[in-house]
C-alpha cells in the first residue's frame, strides 16, 4: 500500500526507483554523461537528489490497482459539501475503494441527518498530528483551493501518494481539474497512465536552545518530526515543506537582521523585512509577491528572495536543488525573528537558534490534467493573469511609421 504503490511509466524500465516509489526517466536517452574525453570522469555523488529528466515522460501507473484513497476537504465550506458527498458515493459504491477522511469533516453539522448519513458508517476517519497515514494511502483527492494541497503535504512526512486536485477554491494554481466530469477524471487516474509532475519540496531541520522560557506559539505533531534533544540541550525538529520557509522580522519594528550561509560559507546578511527560502512550487506564491521570478516546479532549484530588503542591490537568486542553507540572527541583531513553514506553525526564533535547509529527497507526486507544461502556463495565464495586455494593433498604410 501507500505510494510505493505507485511509479511513473517510462521508456526505459532500467530507471532505479526514486525515494517516493516514483520511476522517473528522460526520452532522450540514459543519464547526462559523466566521462568527458578520454580520461577525465565525474565521481559518482551518493548525495545526488535528482537528475535532469523531460517532464512529458512523467507518467503514473500502478503495479497493484489502487484500494485507498484520502479526500480531502477544506473546511467551513458550504460550497464543497454538495461535490464531497458525490465524490464520497461515487468511491465507496461505484469504485469500491476505501476512502479516508478527516474526522473534523464529518462532525459538520450539515453533513448530519441527511441520506449521507449511512455512507459515514463506511469512511476511514483520521486526526490530524494523531495518526499515521503513510503505509495506508494510495492516492489523495483535494477539494478545494490551493491550501488543501498544501495540507496534504503537510501529512506525509516522508513518501507523498500521487494527488489529484480540485479546483473549488479561491485561487487553484495547484489545483488543474474541474469538478464537473469527475467520475471520468477520477477513473482516469485509477486505471493509470495519466500524466505526473514531481514537485520538490524542502527538507527543513530547526535546531533551539534549550531555555526555561517557551518563546513563540504551541507547535503541535501536524508537520513535525521531533528529532529529540542531543548532549548539549538542544532542540532539534524537521519539518517538510512544499511552498516556502519565510523568515521575518515579525511585530518589531526594528529590521531584520540575519545571516545567511550556503554550504557552510557566510553568503550575505539580511537587513530588511524578512527572507523567503522557496521550491519553483513556492516561485509563484509569497516568493512572487515579492519580486521573485517564477520556476517551473520541474526545475531543480531553490529560490532565495528578500522581503522587502534596505538595499537597492539585493535582487532574488535561485541556488541550485541540493545545497545546504542555513539562516541565523545576526550575534548583533536587536531582535529576534519569526518563522513559518507554508504558512503555518509559525514561530520564534533566537540568538543562537538556527533553520538549516535543503531539498527534500521526498517530492509531492502532483497529477496533472493535460501535462506538466501545459498546465503550468494555463495556471499563469487564469490565475495571475501573466502577460495580460490589450494588444497593439497592426499597421494600415504608411503613414502609420
Amino acid at each position: 500500500g501507500g505510494a510505493g504503490e505507485a511509479d511513473v511509466e517510462h521508456k526505459h524500465r532500467h530507471r532505479p526507483v526514486g525515494p517516493s516509489g516514483l520511476r522517473t526517466s528522460s526520452m532522450h536517452g540514459p543519464c547526462p554523461a559523466t566521462k568527458f574525453g578520454p580520461k577525465a570522469c565525474m565521481l559518482e555523488n551518493p548525495r545526488a537528489v535528482m537528475h535532469i529528466q523531460d517532464p512529458a515522460s512523467q507518467r503514473l501507473t500502478w503495479s497493484k490497482a489502487p484500494k485507498s484513497v484520502l479526500v480531502i476537504k477544506k473546511i467551513q465550506d458550504d460550497r464543497l459539501l454538495q461535490p464531497f458527498k458525490e465524490l464520497c458515493i461515487f468511491l465507496v459504491e461505484v469504485k469500491n475503494m476505501i476512502v479516508y477522511v478527516e474526522k473534523k469533516v464529518l462532525e459538520d453539522s450539515a453533513l448530519t441527518n441527511d441520506s449521507f448519513e449511512s455512507l459515514k458508517k463506511k469512511l476511514c476517519t483520521f486526526q490530524e498530528g494523531y495518526d499515521d497515514l503513510s503505509d495506508r494511502i494510495d492516492f489523495i483527492i483535494c477539494l478545494g483551493g490551493d491550501g488543501t494541497l498544501l495540507y496534504a503535504s503537510s501529512l506525509f512526512q516522508d513518501s507523498v501518494p500521487p494527488v489529484m486536485a480540485f479546483h473549488l477554491g479561491s485561487l487553484g494554481f495547484l489545483t488543474p481539474f474541474n469538478f464537473e466530469t469527475y467520475q471520468s477524471q477520477v477513473t482516469q487516474v485509477i486505471e493509470g497512465n495519466v500524466a505526473i509532475i514531481l514537485r520538490s519540496r524542502l527538507k527543513v531541520k530547526v535546531v533551539k536552545e534549550n531555555r526555561q522560557k517557551k518563546n513563540g506559539v504551541q507547535e503541535d505533531r501536524l508537520i513535525v518530526t521531533k528529532l529529540g534533544e542531543n548532549e548539549t540541550g538542544r532542540a532539534t525538529k524537521q519539518y517538510q515543506v512544499l511552498n516556502e520557509v519565510v523568515v521575518d522580522r515579525g511585530p518589531s519594528s526594528y529590521l531584520s537582521n540575519v545571516d545567511l550561509f550556503l554550504d557552510g560559507r557566510l553568503i550575505t546578511t539580511v537587513q530588511g523585512d524578512g527572507l523567503i527560502v522557496c521550491t519553483p512550487t513556492g516561485s509563484t506564491a509569497y516568493a512572487a509577491a515579492a519580486g521573485a521570478s517564477m520556476i517551473h516546479p520541474n526545475v531543480p532549484a531553490i529560490m532565495i528572495t528578500p522581503i522587502c530588503p534596505h538595499s537597492l542591490s539585493f535582487r532574488p537568486i535561485v541556488v541550485p536543488a541540493g545545497v545546504d542553507l542555513k539562516i541565523m540572527l545576526s550575534p548583533d541583531a536587536r531582535n529576534t525573528a519569526w518563522l513559518s513553514f507554508d504558512g503555518r506553525k509559525r514561530q520564534e526564533i533566537c540568538h543562537g537558534d538556527s533553520i538549516t535547509i535543503t531539498t527534500s529527497c521526498y517530492p509531492v507526486p502532483s497529477i496533472c490534467f493535460r501535462d506538466p507544461v501545459n498546465d503550468w502556463f494555463e495556471s499563469l495565464a487564469e490565475c495571475l493573469h501573466w502577460n495580460v495586455r490589450k494588444r497593439q494593433s497592426h499597421l494600415t498604410d504608411v503613414e502609420d511609421y
